[in-house]
């Protein structure tokens, strides 16, 4: 990750924290984000949609989707293999080899433990 990728992440972070914060500090009684949906008496988008804290949160949540997806291109990695036969044969000779270990460790386990018999009652 370069410069870039580092000082986005400190943003992405900031931005983050600041958006908690913004939440929990908003009105519970409608005045906040959940009075866009059950508001009563409100008109579409509230009766307060000019509040500063309601701008806020709509500032902070674009720059975080904002900053989530610029992360995610700048972290993306193209090492996914190609479906070949040659990768497809080495898989299947090293699950083969993995079978042959767990069931030579099964056989070695068996052995090495007593056989325990039931006891018979009169």
């Amino acid at each position: 990750m370069g410069v870039i990728g580092v000082i986005l992440l400190v943003a992405f972070i900031i931005i983050c924290i600041l958006l908690v914060c913004i939440v929990l500090i908003q009105n519970e009684s409608g005045g906040g984000m959940g009075g866009l949906l059950g508001g009563g008496n409100s008109a579409a988008f509230g009766s307060r949609s000019g509040n500063v804290l309601t701008k806020t949160t709509y500032i902070l949540v674009t720059l975080f989707f904002v900053s989530t997806l610029g992360l995610a291109l700048l972290n993306k990695t193209n090492d996914v293999k190609p479906l070949s036969s040659e990768n497809v044969q080495t898989d299947a000779s090293s699950l083969e080899s993995w079978l042959d270990s767990a069931s030579t460790e099964e056989n070695t386990s068996d052995a090495s433990e007593p056989v325990m018999q039931p006891e018979s009652g009169n």
